[in-house]
């Protein structure tokens, strides 16, 4: 009898700021429910995925747990730097503005230096083609590149055509890039990964969240591009606690202004709600339509508490509005974990049970993943050959 090869795995990680310290969290805490009923010290969770997606504060996430980072390193990122990468909050009234027209620039530069001296501290000068070559996860970050205006995806080398665009970007650079929100963050200015000397020249980028804040639809792209022909197909999808959807607003109240929108702010919050729930319905319709089998689900999926609204600016840096976060993560993960007990029963707790139960132990800081074989799900020389540039 001939086994079902093993799924290709994708990690689709949501944007949504400061809302990221929900995300490290609720996935540090199932881990370690999982650790514990398998009697392993920790597991990395990066490893149990072939493919992994971000935007925004996802794609921070995601190149953590490609490079083995603990995510209590990036639970630590958000606490310690959040106040100091988020300088100046967004004005709600009139008289901040004209403080704010002022000042935003140079908070903005200072934000950045911030951000950039963490990334380090935690990512180092590691790039995709060292990330990709030392444990074999795929990475697929999102962001726009700023002198076309198009969409643009820092790729691993993972794929049998691929052009090798982004191999010596570091992964700061690349957090740096999908991290730059308009308003919230400073452009990111990346030299040329490929040239030197007097060749050098630069790109300039933006936040992919602003075409792809829930990049499921880009790992159900590239998982068709990198896993064999037939190999199912399982993504899991992870939020940032969006705010509770949806407003009653009256006929008077329609003609919303620059305050009533928080300077732009709140339109960012809602282009993130309006994104999970478009793209995850389009996945799953297409995932139909595959000719393998293709799950796509996202977890947690339980709704968000009232009492966490006050906490969920994407530029809330505060202890409170942190805490509130993390206790709701663990809360979370907890019912997460509970779910387990039903997986006989429950498709979708059979899914994430077996998702972790796969998830390798971790042996050392570095866990290290075996290579993908030459002709493996993640070496497609299965495929016609075609041109595969990155998008």
């Amino acid at each position: 009898m001939i086994s079902e090869p093993p799924p290709f795995r994708v990690l689709s990680l949501d944007g949504g700021g400061m809302r990221g310290t929900y995300t490290a969290t609720y996935l540090d805490q199932v881990a370690t429910t999982f650790a514990r009923r398998r009697g392993a010290e920790a597991l990395d969770i990066g490893g149990a995925f072939d493919l992994i997606v971000g935007t925004s504060t996802g794609g921070i996430i995601a190149c953590a747990l490609a490079a083995g980072v603990p995510l209590g390193k990036v639970v630590n990122l958000y606490r310690k730097h959040g106040s100091a990468i988020f300088r100046r909050p967004l004005p709600e009234k009139l008289p901040g503005v004209a403080m704010d027209i002022y000042r935003r620039a140079a908070a903005l530069a200072d934000g950045e230096a911030a951000l950039r001296e963490a990334l380090q501290a935690v990512l180092g000068a590691t790039t995709l083609s060292e990330i990709y070559e030392r444990r074999g996860i795929a990475l697929a970050i999102t962001a726009v590149e700023m002198s076309q205006h198009r969409a643009w995806v820092f790729k691993t080398p993972h794929f049998g055509a691929t052009n090798h665009r982004d191999d010596a970007y570091s992964l700061v650079d690349v957090c740096l890039a999908t991290t730059a929100a308009p308003i919230f963050r400073s452009m990111a200015a990346l030299d040329h990964a490929d040239c030197s000397g007097s060749e050098q020249g630069y790109n300039v980028f933006v936040d992919g969240g602003l075409w792809s804040n829930n990049p499921v639809l880009v790992g159900l792209i590239e998982a068709l591009d990198v896993a064999a022909p037939g190999q199912g197909i399982e993504i899991f999808c992870l939020g940032t606690c969006p705010v509770p959807t949806g407003e009653q607003i009256t006929r008077e109240s329609v003609h919303r202004g620059l305050t009533e929108w928080k300077f732009g702010g709140d339109a960012a919050s809602l282009a993130i709600d309006a994104q999970q729930f478009a793209y995850d319905h389009m996945a799953k319709k297409l995932a139909k339509h595959l000719g393998r089998r293709c799950e796509v689900l996202r977890f947690p999926a339980d709704k968000v508490p009232a009492a966490l609204i006050p906490y969920l600016g994407l530029d809330d840096t505060r202890e409170e509005a942190i805490a509130a976060l993390i206790n709701q993560a663990r809360t979370d993960a907890d019912m997460t974990n509970s779910k387990c007990a039903y997986s006989d029963r429950d498709p979708e707790a059979a899914l994430i049970c077996s998702l972790f139960d796969a998830v390798p132990v971790r042996t050392d800081p570095l866990f290290k993943r075996p290579a993908p074989l030459a002709n493996g799900p993640s070496s497609p020389s299965h495929q016609t050959e075609k041109v595969a540039s990155n998008v």
